[in-house]
């Protein structure tokens, strides 16, 4: 299994026989190098949306197209795009699991919000979630945009993921100590990999305090296009 950073909250996870694209912004994202977009991309089978704000889903559409491949996330988003615009989309809802290509894809809860931009303000676009990735024989938990939340309790009792992918940026989601707090509170991570940092100045710009927090977990900072062997 290899774990590719696209900057902010992308990444590529190459996975059993599938190659996915996760919240895959790259078209205007400061920590993105432009010139690269075809070695992030090459071979992806799905794209797989947490929620529909600009720095999750902007470039989904225009991927999902060229590639020709599903978008897979919220029924309410990924299916309205799909009558919208014509796309393939696979929509489900939370508790609900698909097979992408022998990996096995939970939805679970977020807490966050989940909009697209429209001419007269906000559009609905579904709710935000998070995701549990089970392949390869490891569980790997996608948190997506999100505070800490209760529900966090059953699903690292449920699903027992011992990698966690985690945004903690702070001001728009949990921070470096709220993110340590949830992993040390809720789970049994082996690894965690913080993201949705780093971006913008307004974002924190360092692990050290979530790496310090969590003895005995790798915390490991992801650099942009290194792949990290899970």
């Amino acid at each position: 299994m290899k774990l590719s950073w696209l900057g902010h909250s992308g990444f590529r996870l190459d996975i059993e026989n599938a190659v996915i694209l996760i919240d895959p912004w790259m078209s205007g994202n400061p920590v993105f190098p432009a010139d690269r977009r075809a070695e992030a991309i090459a071979g992806a089978t799905h794209i797989l949306l947490t929620h529909g704000h600009g720095d999750h889903a902007a470039d989904a559409l225009a991927l999902a197209r060229e590639l020709n491949i599903p978008v897979v996330g919220m029924y309410d988003l990924v299916t309205f795009w799909q009558q919208a615009e014509g796309i393939e989309a696979i929509g489900f809802n939370k508790g609900g699991t698909v097979d992408l290509g022998g990996a096995k894809v939970t939805m679970v809860p977020a807490s966050h919000s989940s909009s697209l931009v429209g001419k007269d303000g906000p559009i609905y676009a579904g709710s935000e979630a998070g995701y549990m990735i089970a392949g390869e024989d490891q569980v790997i938990y996608l948190s997506g945009d999100t505070t800490i939340m209760a529900d966090m309790a059953w699903m690292g009792e449920y699903h027992r993921p011992t990698i966690g992918i985690l945004c903690a940026g702070g001001y728009f989601t949990m921070d470096m100590k709220a993110a340590a707090f949830a992993a040390r509170k809720y789970f049994d991570f082996r690894t965690v990999i913080p993201c949705h940092y780093r971006t913008f100045p307004l974002l924190e710009q360092s692990a050290q305090l979530l790496a310090e927090s969590l003895p005995g977990v790798e915390v490991i900072e992801p650099e942009v296009l290194v792949p990290i062997e899970l």
